[in-house]
């Protein structure tokens, strides 16, 4: 039966009210245009569901029958309605962002802190994982946004977020003086602890060792930097590690020094899905995240 919600909600009113005209007023519509709707229905229905007078509306014994079937769907259509709109404005609210662990333990949690101070109606969801996985994420739409060190990919947009540089990493001991900056070469002979050769960074800082001619020995091979920043407070070698790796040594006995001659910069990108558009707020703190980072950065001595 093909009727409308208008005018199953005209029908509602002027029962409600008992009068065409006040039903007219809460519809904003006016009497005329009700009564229209009222006939239009009892032509699709097949009876009558008001007897009328020139001062009383009153429901007939079907036009009750139907009125409390019609309450029923209309109260269940406007829940229905009203719960997908809640949900689909909680979702738009939501942007979740992917990044590395030590990313993500050390440098994004006092970011969110903040723009939730700005923007509290978004919320933003951390995940960590290893960059394969991040990028499997943001490609299946699992992931909003991703920050790391990623290569151009067709399906993914991509764009330049901050650059940081490679620094390197040896416990403190107190015959050793600390200092600011150390070159390829005297890396010459040092033991060093690795990232396995997935890490683009990793990557980067083996070409530039055999760039330089350096021979260091390789000492154990680890996948998190957090442990090969570990192993290096336990005097197991040194390491090169990118810069914004500088918070997880804070609070242990490990001395920073800056890799010159040259000093190598490389990129982190900020990646999301070509499929998706982008949702509500997420350039909001896309550009909130790109200040923060860069404020932190110079606070921090980060480059």
């Amino acid at each position: 039966m093909d009727v409308s919600t208008r005018q199953l909600r005209a029908f509602r009113l002027a029962a409600q009210h008992q009068n065409f005209a006040r039903a007219a007023e809460a519809l904003f519509i006016t009497p005329s245009g009700l009564s229209v709707l009222i006939k239009e229905l009892e032509s699709r229905v097949g009876f009558r569901l008001f007897d009328r007078t020139t001062r009383h509306v009153e429901l007939t014994s079907h036009g009750r029958e139907l009125l409390g079937v019609i309450q029923r769907s209309l109260e269940e259509l406007d829940a229905g309605i009203a719960n997908i709109a809640r949900n689909a404005k909680h979702a738009q609210q939501q942007i979740s962002l992917g990044t590395t662990p030590l990313v993500a333990a050390n440098i994004l949690p006092p970011a969110m802190r903040e723009f939730r101070k700005l923007r509290p109606d978004v919320q933003i969801q951390l995940f960590d994982a290893d960059l394969p996985t991040l990028i499997k994420m943001v490609e299946a739409g699992k992931l909003d946004l991703s920050l790391g060190i990623f290569k151009a990919m067709p399906d993914v947009r991509r764009e330049p977020f901050f650059r940081f540089s490679l620094m390197v990493a040896r416990a403190s001991k107190d015959d050793i003086p600390s200092r600011r900056t150390t070159t390829w070469s005297a890396l010459n002979g040092e033991t060093l602890i690795s990232l396995s050769s997935g890490h683009p960074h990793q990557q980067l800082i083996d070409k530039h060792l055999a760039r330089a001619g350096v021979k260091v020995q390789i000492g154990s091979v680890v996948n998190l930097l957090d442990t090969q920043i570990a192993l290096v407070e336990a005097e197991e070698g040194i390491a090169v590690i990118p810069s914004f790796g500088m918070p997880a040594c804070r609070n242990r006995k490990i001395v920073i020094s800056q890799l010159i001659n040259p000093v190598v910069r490389f990129d982190f990108h900020l990646i999301s899905s070509r499929a998706r558009e982008p949702r509500p707020g997420a350039d909001e703190f896309t550009s909130f995240l790109k200040s923060y980072v860069a404020t932190w950065a110079g606070r921090t001595g980060v480059l």
